[in-house]
């Protein structure tokens, strides 16, 4: 297979090939685009309809750059304690250890992030509560069940195709993720990647799940885990497949510190391998938003906890 060489930035930029479970996204133009940002002072309006036409909007700039920085840096001084970081650096660049890391000690760290006030802090920051406000026509409500994830260079990990609503079928389908990259993700630390139009692809899905699973208990059709799903509730692991199989694009992006992507809970995405040239842990947290009025998924009532099974 053809491999993807990608310059995202300037003709000085690194070339960056692009890989997902194994699996190297197509060079082929009309499989690979970019994400288009939008700036947040556009208004609401024009926001909204960007997001409903395209199953996104990726906000430039809409958090305080220096904010999410700090952030960042407090995530990972904490997370140093188990070897994550490189001894002696500047956590807020979070630099991937050459040493042992005590993955144990990280996870029980990680399940403490998320449940502090400092996490529920940045996440209910006053300018995004005020906007899921406005955007969502009502009282917003934020899901308990907040997850931060961090992936390290050289690692094959990465988050296979699906959209959130399989996860998330006990209330209301009238969900807006909010994915914020905690520090700058340039294409190679394998942020988030978008199926272009696949808001409309995943309506269908859903549409044919929904049939299939009406002779489960109500138990068994909420759960990404039935027995009609597919394994973990992903659509494919395999991005290029999908891509030729809907006769769409990939969409990808140079994300940086302050930028916020909202997204249908019908658009499919994944990530991509974290081939940091700079060594360089990507993090970010994805949370989600609904009217307080519409129905809550009552599983999401609880802290993120590693093997939820959500």
């Amino acid at each position: 297979m053809s491999s993807l060489v990608l310059n995202m930035q300037s003709n000085e930029a690194p070339m960056v090939q692009l890989v997902a479970n194994g699996k190297v996204l197509s060079a082929a133009p009309d499989r690979l685009g970019q994400l288009v940002p939008t700036d947040p002072d556009v208004g609401l309006n024009a926001i909204r309809a960007r997001y409903e036409e395209h199953g996104y909007v990726w906000l430039k700039g809409f958090l305080k750059r220096s904010d999410v920085v700090e952030f960042r840096g407090w995530v990972f001084s904490h997370l140093a304690a188990a070897g994550l970081i490189e001894a002696g650096s500047d956590p807020a660049l979070g630099l991937n250890s050459s040493g042992a890391l005590n993955k144990a000690l990280v996870d029980r760290i990680l399940m403490s992030l998320v449940r502090s006030v400092a996490f529920e802090g940045f996440c209910a920051q006053p300018r995004l509560a005020r906007f899921m406000d406005e955007f969502l026509s009502g009282i917003s409500y934020l899901h308990k069940r907040k997850i931060m994830r961090f992936t390290q260079p050289d690692t094959t990990t990465a988050t296979p195709a699906h959209y959130d609503l399989v996860y998330l079928r006990g209330g209301t389908s009238r969900i807006v993720t909010a994915w914020i990259p905690l520090g700058d993700t340039p294409v190679d630390m394998g942020g988030l990647v978008y199926l272009e139009g696949s808001h409309a692809i995943g309506t269908r899905m859903e549409a044919a799940f929904q049939e299939n699973n009406t002779g489960l208990t109500p138990d068994e059709r909420i759960s990404a885990f039935n027995r009609n799903m597919t394994e973990g509730g992903w659509v494919s692991k395999d991005l290029p497949e999908m891509a030729e199989r809907f006769d769409t694009r990939w969409l990808v992006a140079d994300y940086e510190a302050g930028d916020v992507v909202l997204h249908s809970p019908y658009m499919i995405h994944a990530s991509t391998t974290n081939q940091s040239a700079d060594n360089r842990i990507r993090l970010s947290t994805d949370i989600r938003y609904q009217n307080v009025d519409d129905e809550i998924d009552a599983r999401w009532g609880n802290h993120w906890s590693l093997g939820d099974m959500l």
